[in-house]
């Protein structure tokens, strides 16, 4: 997918504070159009907390974020879903005792287009057939894998212009790794705009276009990922390599 040089999300001298410890500190992070752009560190740097924040679910302490050249800070989250943000969270967040079909009807609660609605759950069925299989399940009985699949699906019925992803690999075998990041790739290809933070800091770096690298609640670096994949420090502390002395 070629990308446009226009940033759709900026965040700006972002602070993020929980009680008195600042989790997020003076982060500078830009998103262009058509990017697939990865956000890795070590558990607890402050990842998620900038995901949760992008989307309105905690404030923030200072700086900006903006969205498609405007500022988002302090919109709730419902409007900023119906304007293409869309978060697939950790932990996947499904609805357990509604059903396969009735969560992907949920990711479509604020549309009207009700053509395109069955046009784009049949695309969904089609990146996930295992769900087509299922639709009357109860989505607590499936799988971790399947259940990030649906989250995925259902995030997809929201028709995201920006879809941020938090942690997609997480407790799945790697058979089902490799799927979910197979459709991560084809969801990039179709033209939707990609933050991805992943715990599995080879794959993030080697399926997006730019990555960046943070430390607790701060950017230690940026750059291409194929740069980033070659860093002996990145190499080291997040891909299981010994650096060189």
């Amino acid at each position: 997918m070629t990308t446009d040089s226009s940033p759709l999300l900026e965040l700006k001298e972002l602070d993020v504070s929980y009680g008195g410890i600042r989790a997020v500190r003076g982060l500078n992070l830009t998103v262009r159009r058509g990017e697939l752009v990865a956000l890795i560190g070590a558990n607890g740097a402050g990842k998620s907390t900038t995901l949760r924040a992008i989307c309105g679910l905690v404030g923030r302490a200072g700086g900006d974020i903006l969205y498609d050249g405007h500022s988002i800070a302090g919109t709730p989250s419902y409007m900023l879903v119906r304007d293409g943000l869309v978060m697939v969270p950790e932990g996947r967040g499904i609805f357990g005792q509604l059903t396969i079909e009735e969560n992907l009807a949920m990711g479509a609660y604020s549309r009207r287009d009700v053509e395109q609605i069955q046009r784009d759950t049949e695309h969904v069925l089609e990146l996930f057939p295992r769900l087509r299989e299922r639709l009357k399940q109860s989505a607590g009985t499936l799988s971790g894998g399947e259940q990030q699949m649906l989250a995925m699906g259902r995030a997809m019925l929201s028709r995201p212009r920006l879809l941020l992803l938090d942690e997609p690999s997480m407790g799945l075998a790697p058979i089902m790794v490799d799927r979910i990041f197979d459709v991560i790739q084809t969801i990039a290809d179709e033209g939707v705009t990609i933050l991805l933070i992943e715990q599995n800091a080879r794959l993030a770096l080697e399926v997006s276009h730019r990555g960046y690298v943070m430390e607790s609640g701060r950017l230690i670096l940026e750059g291409p990922s194929t740069q980033l994949l070659d860093d002996p420090k990145v190499r080291a502390a997040y891909l299981g390599e010994e650096e060189a002395v």
